[in-house]
């Protein structure tokens, strides 16, 4: 079997803004707000409830409005702008005035230093109250956006595609992979629904890590599910024929070395697709570029990258 050109773009894919559900963001965001101003998730109810710091300073029917800019304290690639009428819309609420979102860049930019994201106005309690959710997912997925970048500047052209993983946060794993979208990386699967990948613990619990046992698991699969894409996790060179004898569509290479990998490029030619996983750091990726693979997996572009530091500084 040799590897499908037309294939690549099944692969991988990047998720843009309109391929996510506006509906189940607006929850998510409606769900932190409880949290913050209601103790939503708590067992033990409380006795207040609402923005109390707020409140004690500026009362309830207040027509009191106002402006505050969102400013980049660091370089980065911004991520997430879109979020940020959805949770003013939340905040605001039936009762109360609208608020404006200006924004002067768009998703994926890299800004400088001090650099102006963009500018909110409307009732001062809404804002107030507002502030922290807007900078935190703002923080969070800008930060993965810019490591993201970060990393793909450090893989290089050599036409390697650095892709993601499903190490996100549980009810956030759409927003952070359109971050790593966003700061110019790929998406792996998206789910365990939309790919067949067969890791070691699948072969070991059926018996079925090396040989004609290995082959005939991967031929049963691929006639059966002939339309679906297949991957093999594999973690010795023993397993490569038996995996290629099988019809997969691509080889995980799971903790290879360096040298090891360009081996096994070389080995797999072109019968299928090869990808890397297990220790891919910032610093092994210009070496890792350079091995001939098709994919690079790294798992710390969602659970290493650090926030980054944005802030909400009012317009007096």
């Amino acid at each position: 079997m040799m590897k499908d050109p037309l294939l690549m773009n099944r692969l991988c894919q990047r998720l843009i803004w309109k391929d996510l559900d506006t509906a189940v963001l607006r929850q998510l965001i409606v769900s932190a707000r409880e949290e913050d101003l209601k103790g939503y998730g708590l067992a033990k109810p409380i006795s207040t409830s609402g923005d109390i710091s707020t409140q004690s300073l500026i009362p309830e029917d207040a027509s009191l409005s106002g402006e505050a800019v969102l400013k980049a304290h660091t370089e980065l690639t911004v991520c997430g702008l879109p979020l940020i009428p959805l949770i003013l819309d939340v905040y605001s609420g039936d009762l109360r005035a609208p608020c404006g979102w200006h924004p002067l860049y768009q998703e994926g930019d890299m800004l400088k230093v001090n650099a102006v994201i963009g500018t909110v106005r409307g009732p001062v309690t809404t804002l107030l109250q507002a502030e922290r959710l807007i900078l935190n997912m703002l923080q969070r997925l800008s930060g993965i956006a810019t490591y993201t970048a970060r990393c793909v500047t450090a893989l290089g052209d050599g036409g390697t595609r650095l892709l993601d993983t499903r190490k996100t946060i549980p009810g956030w794993r759409f927003l952070e992979k359109y971050a790593v979208a966003c700061g110019g990386g790929w998406n792996h699967r998206l789910g365990l629904f939309d790919r067949i990948l067969i890791k070691d613990n699948h072969l070991a619990a059926i018996g079925a890590t090396s040989g004609p046992a290995l082959t005939q698991c991967i031929k049963r699969l691929r006639a059966e599910y002939p339309q679906q894409i297949l991957e093999v996790e594999v973690d010795s060179f023993g397993m490569i024929e038996p995996v290629l004898a099988g019809g997969a569509d691509i080889l995980l290479l799971d903790n290879f070395s360096l040298q090891d990998l360009r081996r096994a490029v070389a080995l797999v030619g072109d019968r299928a697709y090869t990808e890397a996983s297990g220790g891919v750091t910032l610093e092994t990726l210009p070496s890792l570029g350079t091995s001939g693979l098709d994919f690079i997996s790294c798992g710390a572009l969602t659970h290493q990258s650090p926030w980054v530091d944005i802030g909400m500084d009012w317009r007096i």
